[in-house]
């Protein structure tokens, strides 16, 4: 047991816990028994609340554990997580704010509930609901991942339940203050976050380097280790197996990225346009922190550090390499803070995320399919309590699944996720995709994207299924032709899947244009993109 690390460890957790449950009184409102309250913190974050938050939503403990780690596996793939942060920012600028506004202007809570104004189709919101629930609960298990690597990392191996204790006791304390204060938790607590992650990785990046010997030693030692290795797609340049995998994995990825609906949560918190029109241009400050923790990876490999095993498996867990890297190579006081930076950073997002899914699951499910009539208090209580359930849901998924299966539905997710970017982005500028043909090219999609997921096999874990998102191109097959055969080229599935997606959706419109059938009833309006964000009257008007 690594007591120093132990006890700096319990001390910023305990921090964050008083923060936490003071959240409730800060920027206090007159009650939290409202969704507007709870969920989205009064609507009224300004600009750094919600720069902390938002980027404290979309850098987690996972992107801090996994992104290095990938580095140390396989090389300059893991580098993707790097550009495709740089061109989200610009992508999604417009539309962000054309989405503020509008579910400004309507009430609106989540993305299915704007789905469901704009097409007036419940099911098509139902759709749009349950895929960002099931694309988001793996997500709140990968930040388990995170933390438990840092528990191993100070002596937390053990196999059974009592090894997973520590990890049940900080969920339990996570799920009391969520439950207490909503999103205004995260808010605050993001601050701590996000200080210790810049001071951490800063030094980090500056002392490592000078202890082992330079850049020229590390990139040397990892160019090494990847010439040794069997593996064809690793190294620390991209070859031409790999090249077209990261392109479009990039590009996937960034379009994924605020489809998420806790992204999104962290919009809807923000009190007007100007504040998100700062944000996207001051987010990119994190792209900078991720470029430098990536190196990180590199950096384990010149200090030939190895992935801690897992006793409950008996496999070496690769999470486990930067908080072995930081245990082995700093003072074991800072080497504390390092692990209360990752563990406190799991936290942050997995209460934001388990928040958007209980706003999703009691605005489009409860309330429009169980009770009608749920008042503004009755979806606060259900919201609460689909909160607890959804963590406690992810603590289940640690405990009786394999943790490497929880990585690979990590990829399975953006492939998800995406299939709503039709519904949900594309439906902001324009209504000519037909509502029947979204919900036809949402299945197609669903579907393939998940065919073509099962064939995909993981020879280091020995998944024959579901083993990650880079598909060769001569296993794509559509209805028995293999326009690639033979090649060995990658690509990622969530791009393939949402190419079916959007070219059922354009064939189907077509089709059912002709025979002039209704695309239901349009609830926004156009001034509702163009809402003025200082007018302090403005009142959301309540979801039909």
């Amino acid at each position: 047991m690594q007591w120093t690390e132990l006890i700096v460890f319990i001390l910023l957790f305990g921090l964050v816990t008083v923060l936490g449950f003071v959240a409730a009184r800060w920027r206090a409102a007159a009650s939290l028994d409202h969704l507007d309250e709870w969920g989205l913190g009064g609507r009224k974050f300004g600009s750094w609340i919600t720069w902390f938050l938002i980027g404290g939503d979309l850098y987690t403990a996972y992107t801090f554990v996994a992104v290095p780690a990938l580095l140390f596996g396989a090389g300059a793939t893991g580098f993707f997580a790097l550009p495709y942060t740089i061109i989200a920012y610009p992508l999604v600028f417009l539309p962000i704010l054309r989405m503020w506004s509008v579910s400004r202007a309507r009430g609106y809570v989540t993305p299915a509930d704007f789905v469901r104004g704009r097409y007036g189709s419940s099911l098509l919101a139902l759709l749009v609901a349950i895929t960002g629930i099931v694309a988001t609960m793996p997500y709140i298990a990968l930040q388990l991942v995170g933390l438990e690597a840092v528990l191993r990392s100070m002596g937390f191996n053990g196999a059974g339940l009592l090894g997973h204790l520590p990890l049940l006791i900080a969920f339990v304390i996570l799920a009391l203050y969520t439950y207490q204060s909503g999103l205004r938790a995260p808010a605050l607590i993001a601050f701590v976050k996000d200080i210790l992650i810049y001071i951490v990785i800063l030094v980090a990046i500056i002392y490592l380097p000078t202890k082992l010997g330079g850049w020229d030693t590390i990139f040397s030692a990892a160019e090494e280790k990847f010439a040794a290795s069997d593996a064809p797609a690793d190294g620390i340049l991209l070859n031409a197996n790999n090249q077209l995998q990261y392109a479009t994995l990039a590009f996937g990825s960034a379009l994924a990225l605020f489809l998420y609906p806790h992204s999104l949560t962290g919009v809807f918190a923000s009190r007007g346009r100007d504040v998100l029109k700062r944000n996207m241009s001051a987010l990119p400050a994190y792209s900078l922190l991720l470029g430098l923790l990536a190196l990180l990876g590199f950096v384990a490999i010149a200090a030939g550090i190895t992935p801690i095993t897992n006793n409950a498996t008996g496999r070496p867990d690769g999470n486990t390499i930067i908080p072995e890297l930081f245990n082995a190579q700093f003072p074991s006081w800072f080497a504390g803070v390092a692990f209360a930076a990752i563990g406190i950073g799991a936290l942050v997002p997995a209460a934001i995320m388990s928040i958007a899914a209980a706003n999703l699951w009691t605005r489009n499910i409860y309330k429009e399919y169980i009770r009608k009539g749920a008042t503004p208090k009755d979806e606060a209580k259900q919201a609460k309590v689909a909160s607890l359930v959804v963590k406690f849901g992810a603590v289940l998924f640690i405990l009786f699944i394999d943790p490497q299966y929880a990585i690979d539905l990590q990829l399975i997710g953006g492939v998800i996720i995406l299939q709503t970017l039709p519904a949900v982005a594309i439906a902001l500028y324009t209504r000519w995709l037909h509502r029947w043909a979204l919900i036809a090219g949402w299945a197609v999609g669903m579907l393939w994207g998940m065919v073509l997921l099962y064939q995909i096999p993981n020879p280091t874990t020995g998944r024959v299924h579901f083993g990650g998102s880079a598909l060769a191109l001569d296993k794509l097959s559509i209805f028995g032709w293999q326009p690639f055969a033979g090649s060995t080229v990658q690509i990622y599935v969530g791009f393939v899947a949402l190419a079916a997606n959007l070219l059922v959706a354009l064939v189907v419109t077509l089709v059912i244009r002709r025979t002039q059938v209704s695309n239901g009833t349009d609830e926004t309006a156009a001034e509702d993109y163009h809402v003025d964000e200082h007018d302090e009257n403005l009142r959301p008007i309540a979801v039909h």
